[in-house]
C-alpha cells in the first residue's frame, strides 16, 4: 500500500519538486497551494508519469479557516498521511528595517510562521494515526544567521528553526519525526517574489556561481524519510559548493 505525503506550496519551486520526487518513489501526494491551475497541471503530471495518485487542495496557508476546511474535506482514503512537508514560504522585499513595507512583513510572518503552524495543527492528528509520521519543515540558512536587509525574513525563518525544535520535543511521545531542512541559495521563483516580480534583479542574484536547484532540495527531503525507524535527522543545513554562508559566495567573473 502506498504511503501518502502532503506538500504545501506545491505550485512551484521546492514544493513542486518535492511532490514529484515522492510520487516517483511510490507516495500518493496531496498537493496544496493558491494557484489551482498549477496544481491541476502537477496532478496530471504525477498521474501520467508515475504509478502514484495525486489529490489537490487549493487554499492559502495564511487563512486559518481555509486550512482547516481543506484538511477536514479529505476523504478517508486520503487521511492516512505519513509525511507532511511544510514548504510554503517566501521572502518579500529586501529593505532595511527603517524602510520596510509592513505589508511585506505581514506576508512573510503570516506565510512562513503562522501558515506552517496552521497546517501542522490540522495534520498532526492524521500523522499520529498512521503510527509513523514525519514532518519536514523547509527553513533557510536565514534561520541560522542574519544579514543586512534580511531582518523580518530572517526573523520568520529563525521562528521556523525554533518551532521545529519545539515540535521535535512535543511530538516525541507520538513517535513523529521532525526534520528541518535549511537551504541556502537555490534558483527558483524565490528571488522573483522577493524582488516583487523584477526578473532582472532575480537573475543577478544567481550570477557567477552554480546555485542549488529545487530538485537538489527534493532529493535531500526524500532521503530523510528513508532512514530506519529509530533514526531522525533533526536539522540539516545545505548550500551549493560555492556558498559558505549568506555573506560568502564565490562568484566567478
Amino acid at each position: 500500500m502506498n504511503k501518502t505525503v502532503l506538500v504545501t506550496g506545491a505550485t512551484s519551486g521546492f514544493g513542486r519538486a518535492v511532490a514529484l520526487k515522492f510520487a516517483k518513489n511510490g507516495y500518493n501526494t496531496i498537493i496544496t497551494g493558491r494557484r489551482e491551475e498549477r496544481l491541476l497541471e502537477l496532478k496530471n503530471e504525477i498521474e501520467s508519469s508515475t504509478n502514484s495518485l495525486a489529490h489537490h487542495l487549493t487554499f492559502d496557508v495564511r487563512n486559518k479557516k481555509e486550512v482547516k476546511n481543506a484538511i477536514v474535506s479529505l476523504t478517508e482514503n486520503w487521511k492516512s498521511i505519513n509525511v507532511l512537508v511544510n514548504n510554503a514560504g517566501l521572502a518579500s522585499g529586501l529593505d532595511k528595517i527603517q524602510d520596510g513595507d509592513t505589508e511585506d512583513w505581514d506576508k512573510m510572518i503570516d506565510t512562513n510562521v503562522k501558515g506552517l503552524l496552521y497546517v501542522s495543527k490540522e495534520v498532526i492528528p492524521l500523522l499520529e494515526s498512521t503510527g509513523n509520521g514525519h514532518i519536514i519543515n523547509i527553513g533557510s540558512t536565514a534561520g541560522k544567521e542574519v544579514y543586512e536587509r534580511g531582518n523580518v525574513y530572517c526573523a520568520s525563518k529563525h521562528a521556523v528553526d525554533a518551532i521545529s525544535k519545539g515540535m521535535r520535543i512535543d511530538l516525541l511521545q507520538m513517535g513523529i519525526k521532525v526534520t528541518q531542512i535549511a537551504p541556502g541559495a537555490a534558483e527558483t521563483e524565490f528571488s522573483q517574489v522577493r524582488f516583487h516580480g523584477d526578473k532582472e534583479k532575480a537573475r543577478d542574484a544567481y550570477k557567477g556561481y552554480q546555485p542549488m536547484s529545487a530538485e537538489d532540495i527534493a532529493e535531500v527531503a526524500y532521503y530523510t524519510t528513508t532512514l530506519p525507524p529509530h533514526l531522525c535527522i533533526n536539522d540539516l543545513v545545505m548550500t551549493s559548493l560555492a556558498q559558505a554562508s549568506s555573506h560568502y559566495i564565490h562568484r566567478k567573473p
